[in-house]
């Protein structure tokens, strides 16, 4: 038998359910489950309990959209999948239903938009790294120790009483940082001839 099976979760601005619990109650929603950590938090437990007790032929009810997805592509990326699995999506404030011929033609046009925004998000990343080489800076990270430092490092470690350790300390990184950047150094050996005599 089809289920109608609902998904409350609070919002940093409405700490409680009840709004939300009423709303999917009325919408006959058999089952309702709360997710009631801050959406501040990205894990959401209770949302992945029901996409497993979902099966083909119930429908998801929300009672508004940002209830159930963080951001559009996170939105349409569930129903998607919602819809691929034979599951109906419904949200109450919105009035859309994919089991409708006008609830499927704004879930297109979400996942139209959804694609355009992470387009122009590509767009903008390749535009600030091709500026940042055209001012002659390559992509990423700064280097932790540039060639100078390599060269004071390379020189102390030359001396045989110098430790690794103690030389990796004084330029405030790790001693794998220090062994990337400067590779192996092997120390100075003192010289024979010079040993003292009694």
């Amino acid at each position: 038998m089809n289920q109608r099976i609902g998904y409350a979760r609070i919002s940093t601005d409405d700490q409680h359910l009840d709004l939300q619990r009423d709303a999917l109650t009325q919408a006959e929603c058999g089952v309702i489950y709360e997710e009631a950590a801050s959406g501040k938090n990205t894990a959401r437990p209770e949302l992945e309990q029901c996409r497993k007790a979902l099966r083909a032929g119930d429908t998801l009810v929300v009672w508004r959209l940002d209830r159930l997805g963080r951001s559009l592509p996170d939105l349409v990326q569930i129903v998607s999948e919602l819809e691929q699995r034979g599951v109906g999506f419904e949200s109450l404030t919105e009035k859309i239903e994919t089991g409708s011929a006008s609830g499927k033609l704004v879930f297109h046009v979400f996942a139209a938009l959804a694609e355009f925004e992470r387009g122009l998000i590509r767009e903008r990343t390749q535009a600030g790294l091709a500026a940042a080489r055209a001012r002659g800076r390559a992509g990423g990270r700064k280097p932790k120790l540039d060639d100078q430092q390599v060269r004071e490092i390379r020189a102390l470690l030359r001396d045989p009483g110098m430790q690794v350790a103690d030389v990796a300390r004084r330029y405030g990184v790790s001693r794998t940082t220090l062994y990337k950047h400067v590779g192996v150094v092997t120390p100075r050996m003192p010289r024979s001839g010079n040993a003292a005599t009694t």
